[in-house]
């Protein structure tokens, strides 16, 4: 079997591979704006960033299992930032009852405020660079990247938390 060449696919296809290229390039635009204002206005990082807002969403603690599974990452990728996280007083660390090995990573307070306040900004930036969409064409573009989501729901989720 021979596989077709992008300029001999139906039309349909080469759009829905020009409608990908168009996605990957404003994720990128608006993921290179978040990192660098993480970094000039808080001085971390967007993974750090992302652990503390599944910590923030989790106000009671995740154990580290539960907390990869959240971002959709590593145990190992998660461990070298909840280190750091609890090292700047961050995060902590709460054993599990009755399971010695395990234990559950939670905001400090000092945490709580650190991400509400970057949580804050985040939101500012991703209005800022997405400014030109009106609240109806914001709507239209969640409608279809829902429809791509359930469509193929057993890879990956997507949804509003994400």
């Amino acid at each position: 079997m021979s596989v077709a060449q992008p300029d001999q696919l139906p039309h349909s296809d080469r759009q829905r591979v020009r409608v990908w290229l168009r996605l990957l390039k404003v994720t990128k635009i608006v993921e290179s704006v978040v990192r660098e204002n993480l970094r000039a206005e808080f001085d971390t990082t967007l993974p750090r960033f992302d652990v503390m807002a599944a910590l923030y969403r989790f106000q009671d603690g995740l154990k580290m299992s539960e907390l990869s599974a959240a971002l959709r990452v590593s145990n190992g990728n998660v461990t070298g930032i909840i280190e750091r996280l609890v090292t700047d007083g961050m995060v902590l660390r709460v054993p599990v009852e009755g399971d010695k090995r395990a234990t559950l990573v939670r905001l400090t307070k000092k945490g709580h405020d650190e991400f509400s306040k970057m949580a804050e900004a985040h939101a500012r930036w991703v209005n800022e660079v997405l400014a030109d969409l009106t609240p109806e064409e914001c709507e239209q573009v969640i409608g279809i990247l829902d429809v791509v989501g359930r469509s193929h729901k057993h890879t990956a989720e997507v949804s509003d938390h994400d």
